[in-house]
């Protein structure tokens, strides 16, 4: 199995970000020295994918153009004598390549990955959202490209939450295959405490395979009026053909502003440049414990 394609949709308002994403879309706004979408993308790379689609509107060209080259840019840290970060600006217009898709209206994330058809065609493909940010060892999109691989199967990412979360997440039931790894054979979208089969959450990580296709083509709205990728899934976990890959490491939620502000935290901490001058002045603002 070969997967060299990651769909990653971004058509949405980013409303949870407002009104800082009112003229800026959130895959943009920065998470240290990078925008959001950038930390995605690298990390599809460094899984081994070459390919990006990002289901776009006409107001985001934005994050195309981020990956493009810009020559007037290039030219003026050029003559400045900035080679550092003209090296850096060449490096990103360099990492991947990039296709669009236009997603013209927004009926959910199901919807986001059927606009994709014609570009994946009868390949398996990654998913990856932009809302979460995931860094450390077994953890990302690489660790469910590997069981994909070895199972043949597709693949969702999930993590434990508490009880009282569980209603913001799809909930997987599953049969525990090893350590990190279950068979799913239920999907249930955002459900009530009371009705979750489980505390596994699904995140933004999937590897689905070309099937999953007809199945959203067919497929009525569910949850909120939109085409759940979720329900979808159960119609691949009902021919025993989805595994669910526990993810461990480090994730913020880049649509919470608590998880945004912590992810930038986060980084400028591994800055040693930085790393000094911010916890002092963190300190500084911090209450004094009693």
């Amino acid at each position: 199995m070969e997967i060299k394609k990651a769909v990653i949709p971004v058509a949405g308002w980013g409303t949870r970000s407002l009104p800082a994403t009112k003229n800026v879309p959130k895959e943009m706004l920065p998470i240290f020295r990078k925008p959001i979408v950038q930390y995605i993308v690298e990390e599809g790379i460094e899984a081994g994918l070459s390919d990006v689609v990002f289901v776009t509107n006409q107001n985001k060209t934005i994050i195309e153009d981020h990956f493009d080259r810009n020559f007037l840019l290039e030219q003026l840290l050029e003559r400045a004598g900035k080679t550092t970060l003209l090296e850096e600006v060449r490096r990103v217009a360099g990492l991947v390549n990039v296709i669009g898709v236009r997603q013209k209206e927004q009926l959910g994330l199901g919807h986001a990955v059927l606009t994709a058809r014609e570009v994946c065609k009868n390949e398996p493909f990654a998913v990856m959202l932009g809302d979460d940010l995931m860094f450390g060892v077994h953890t990302g999109i690489g660790e469910l490209i590997k069981a994909a691989k070895e199972t043949g199967k597709a693949v969702v990412g999930v993590i434990e939450v508490p009880e009282h979360k569980v209603s913001k997440y799809g909930i997987i039931k599953g049969e525990r295959i090893d350590q990190h790894t279950y068979k799913v054979t239920e999907l249930v979208e955002k459900p009530a405490v009371k009705d979750a089969p489980s505390n596994l959450a699904i995140i933004g990580r999937y590897v689905l395979l070309p099937e999953i296709f007809d199945i959203l083509e067919g497929q009525r709205a569910g949850v909120g009026g939109e085409i759940q990728l979720t329900d979808a899934l159960q119609g691949l976990a009902d021919q025993d053909k989805l595994i669910a890959v526990k993810l461990g490491g480090q994730r913020f939620d880049a649509g919470d502003w608590v998880e945004y502000l912590t992810a930038n935290i986060y980084f400028a901490l591994q800055d040693e440049e930085l790393r000094d001058d911010l916890v002092k002045r963190l300190k500084e603002l911090l209450p004094c414990s009693s």
